[in-house]
């Protein structure tokens, strides 16, 4: 594809420089975004409460990873669903499978009532998500799109930064039930503000036909894959032979579902959408952010208190900088895009810059103060900022207005694959480390992932020392493999068609 500018417009009749129906549509959809990212990280800091009242310790993990799994599967659906019959009223539909989802957690007596509320409620968030995106293509000219991405981008990060605050003094003063409960005051104000969408008649010229036998397999394919994930996480090696089975069963129905969505007229996952380069190679880049990024906010709390010492509420604060920089390299990204036209050539500044301060953090990291470390990770953020919002904003310039849904979707989709993934590789490769090493500080390191990292420091003893170094070795090999995902990102960025728009 030459570099141009992209042809496609917002709606008919709109002018590209003024386009006041956003002022309408961005309060409306700016609360659900909220409520789906906010919902992700609200629930862990309730988790030891929940695994006390319930006294399910062993299961716990499954409140997350059901989230997860529904708000994956159901990506792709809302998305094709909202293209075919209108995204206003598909955000009707999400919000109340999530508002009463909501309820059914806050009442649920026992982790598996839990659990099955949790898989309702990912059902209603992935739509929240996906219509959202879409809902900005819709409302906004190509040029404009990179900056309100930047500001939902800025609602995303505020919303993982304050989950976990608010999930604490729910948790705290109201009890666990709290963290759901307040869902439904949101939620209805966020219904609220959905009526003043305007009705916009549906773009898609492909007619719908329900595709069941795509939605199992793919369903089946994203369950087996994530819960193998979900079994690696535990660093376990005895856990591996059904981690490994789990992992084998989604690809062969993976296999089965490109068949399946190659033979079928209405097929659930755009497959023609996805052979564009300009959009899988988007899709693919989204894959790298979402390693790298989760990864690192995963694991990072870890390494500041186990090798490091810092208290859980210093290590809190040294991560605020981190979502401060993606917010602002989010705002600045979309103002530069929506001035200059230029689309990829920001991620791929943003993705070699990323890969020289993961480099550094796993070099010198071990040596840098807490005020060189939080500006190091301030000067990250900055510039992971400048990734998601271009991807989305390319990927819905490249599918055109009739699927904007579908290519919000699968970025959405390939974001949540990438940060499974790449949290898991990481694990592992903590664990490979460290078991080559020092098996002591392996059994160590597998109890702080299975707790969260909440395990505190390593036991006392003559070999704390040694023990110490060795985490710290296999903290620099993981910083490393985030650098790994970050630099393939930049690879993928090069080879990008779509540069202008």
């Amino acid at each position: 594809m030459p570099d141009r500018p992209d042809q496609s417009s917002s709606l008919p009749g709109e002018d590209a420089t003024q386009f006041p129906g956003f002022l309408t549509v961005f309060p409306s959809i700016m609360l659900p975004i909220f409520l789906a990212v906010v919902d992700q990280t609200i629930v862990a800091t309730a988790l030891p409460a929940i695994a006390a009242a319930t006294g399910e310790v062993e299961r716990v993990s499954w409140i997350v990873v059901a989230y997860l799994i529904a708000a994956t599967i159901a990506a792709p659906v809302y998305g094709r669903l909202g293209d075919a019959f209108g995204r206003r009223r598909l955000l009707f539909f999400a919000l109340g499978v999530f508002i009463l989802a909501s309820v059914l957690c806050a009442l649920a007596p026992t982790i598996e009532l839990l659990t099955a509320a949790r898989v309702l409620q990912g059902l209603g968030g992935g739509g929240l998500m996906t219509t959202s995106q879409a809902l900005i293509g819709e409302a906004v000219p190509p040029r404009e799109r990179a900056r309100y991405q930047g500001y939902f981008a800025t609602v995303a990060v505020s919303a993982n930064t304050f989950g976990p605050v608010a999930g604490g003094y729910l948790t705290q003063h109201f009890g666990w039930e709290s963290i759901f409960w307040v869902n439904v005051p949101i939620g209805l104000l966020a219904v609220g503000l959905t009526l003043r969408l305007p009705h916009r008649k549906p773009q898609s010229d492909q007619p719908w036909r329900a595709d069941p036998l795509g939605l199992v397999l793919f369903t089946v394919a994203v369950a087996a894959v994530l819960l193998a994930i979900e079994q690696a996480h535990h660093v376990d090696l005895n856990s591996l032979p059904l981690a490994g089975g789990l992992f084998v069963a989604g690809l062969i129905a993976l296999a089965l579902l490109i068949r399946q969505e190659n033979r079928t007229v209405s097929p659930l996952i755009p497959l023609g959408l996805l052979r564009m380069p300009a959009i899988w190679r988007s899709d693919a880049m989204a894959v790298c952010h979402g390693g790298a990024l989760v990864s690192l906010i995963t694991f990072l709390p870890v390494y500041l208190e186990v090798v490091r010492g810092i208290s859980p509420s210093e290590t809190g604060l040294l991560l605020v900088p981190l979502t401060i920089g993606i917010g602002a390299g989010s705002l600045i990204t979309g103002r530069l895009v929506s001035r200059t036209g230029l689309t990829i050539v920001f991620p791929s500044v943003g993705f070699a810059v990323v890969t020289c301060n993961l480099i550094v953090l796993a070099l010198l990291s071990s040596t840098l103060g807490n005020f060189a470390l939080a500006a190091l990770l301030l000067w990250n953020g900055l510039f992971m900022g400048t990734v998601m919002g271009v991807v989305q904003v390319t990927v819905q310039s490249a599918s055109g207005p009739g699927q904007l849904g579908q290519a919000a979707a699968s970025v959405q989709f390939s974001r949540s694959i990438g940060a499974a993934f790449g949290t898991a590789l990481v694990a592992f490769m903590l664990f490979a480390v460290l078991s080559l090493k020092n098996p002591q500080a392996a059994q160590a390191f597998a109890r702080m992932v299975q707790e969260a990292g909440n395990a505190g420091p390593a036991p006392n003893g003559p070999h704390v020392g040694a023990m110490q170094a060795d985490i710290m070795a296999a903290f620099r090999a993981a910083f490393s493999l985030m650098a790994g995902f970050t630099a393939l990102g930049f690879l993928i960025s090069l080879f990008h068609p779509l540069r202008r728009i």
